[in-house]
């Protein structure tokens, strides 16, 4: 698909109503009906953008997403509409009322910004992708606050606009990019166009290193239904050098106080394993010290206590057992405790979780759930056994 423009047509249109929601298993002949009264590059573009469609449902919900248009590295690529209306909610609540977003993709971001009633520039130099983002913009009743420009980001003057949202290239030919100076602009680039305007956004890699994050930026990392999403640095209106970790949904904010590491100590009642921004954002102290623990090793990211607290930043644990890594061991626990549902969790082990599932509990031996965690206390691998408290 090199070309929107036949699906924006009234036929264009019929046909991705008619092919809405359609499985796999029915494509073909689907496809066969089809092209009986259609063009056959018609046909296979209206199926290959309800496949889309489809894929889209995740991040988008059903109802943007059946009206949305898309490019394959477009939905890949696209920011989770929860995670970009928290962006553009914050950003609201800098005074912010114009946005250049930068690397616009297919305008999942401009949306939300429109959305939170933000002008927007949308800028992507591939056309395909700028049409997308112009046709979403339509189909969502946002044209009117969403300008949509084909043009490379390095050539756009921004200096009219209140912030600056860049959202470079992190995919390349082999997979994902983890150098930010490899990005599509650069973050070096990036940052220079953030310093320049009196407010800005950067979305980055949930992996880049805190020794990348430039000193003018508060880093933040945001976790939606307990995965991962992103990390922006944000310039302007914020505390330089600061960090935070956010967790969708709510929002929940914990902002990094600077503690020193937690204490190593001995595995307590409780275990509580951090949200994954949290250990992102190395804000782990936050949360040992709010749950009065501390670490059962000192390179692993797992708390404990004697005491139980309700924190929205990490899932409590009650361990029952603590072994030695032992699967014959753990086999015979878990048929002496008619254990039907083993979940697995690891930190600091090369055991994969399916292939101890498998050994442990080859068949379901009765009614009881076990959670067990392969880590290292005090260095040595270790197996804690245990359910949510």
């Amino acid at each position: 698909m090199n070309d929107l423009a036949p699906l924006l047509t009234p036929e264009g249109r019929a046909l991705l109503d008619d092919v809405r929601g359609t499985a796999p298993a029915d494509e073909l002949a689907v496809a066969t009906r089809l092209r009986r009264e259609h063009p056959a590059e018609l046909v296979s573009a209206a199926l290959g953008q309800a496949r889309l469609r489809q894929r889209a449902v995740v991040k988008f919900g059903a109802e943007d997403a059946e009206r949305m248009f898309f490019t394959p590295n477009g939905v890949e690529q696209s920011t989770r509409a929860s995670v970009a209306a928290y962006r553009a909610g914050r950003l609201k609540s800098l005074g912010v009322t114009s946005v250049a977003d930068l690397c616009c993709g297919i305008g999942g971001d401009a949306i939300a910004l429109a959305r939170a009633g933000i002008r927007v520039l949308a800028v992507d130099r591939d056309p395909l992708t700028a049409a997308a983002a112009r046709a979403n913009a339509d189909a969502l009743g946002l044209a009117g606050l969403i300008d949509v420009r084909e043009a490379d980001v390095t050539e756009v003057d921004t200096a009219s606009y209140d912030a600056v949202f860049v959202d470079p290239a992190r995919r390349g030919g082999r997979g994902r990019i983890f150098d930010p100076e490899a990005y599509s602009p650069p973050l070096s680039w990036a940052v220079r166009a953030a310093l320049r305007a009196p407010h800005a956004a950067l979305k980055v890699a949930p992996g880049i290193p805190h020794e990348a994050v430039p000193a003018q930026a508060e880093a933040e990392w945001i976790s939606d239904g307990g995965d991962v999403k992103e990390a922006v640095l944000w310039f302007g209106g914020t505390a330089p050098g600061g960090v935070r970790a956010t967790l969708l949904p709510g929002p929940r904010t914990l902002p990094g106080r600077g503690l020193p590491d937690p204490e190593v100590r001995s595995v307590g009642r409780y275990l509580y394993e951090p949200d994954g921004a949290v250990i992102r954002a190395h804000l782990v102290a936050e949360v040992a010290q709010e749950v009065e623990g501390g670490l059962v090793d000192a390179t692993i990211a797992y708390v404990t206590s004697d005491a139980l607290h309700t924190s929205p930043y990490a899932t409590a644990y009650e361990i029952t057992d603590r072994l030695p890594f032992n699967v014959k061991k753990l086999k015979a626990l878990l048929r002496e405790r008619q254990v039907g549902i083993l979940i697995v969790k690891k930190r600091g082990s090369a055991v994969e979780p399916e292939e101890l599932r498998r050994k442990a509990l080859p068949k379901p031996q009765g009614p009881n759930a076990v959670t067990v965690f392969l880590t290292r206390v005090a260095g040595a691998p270790t197996m804690l056994l245990g359910h949510p408290a």
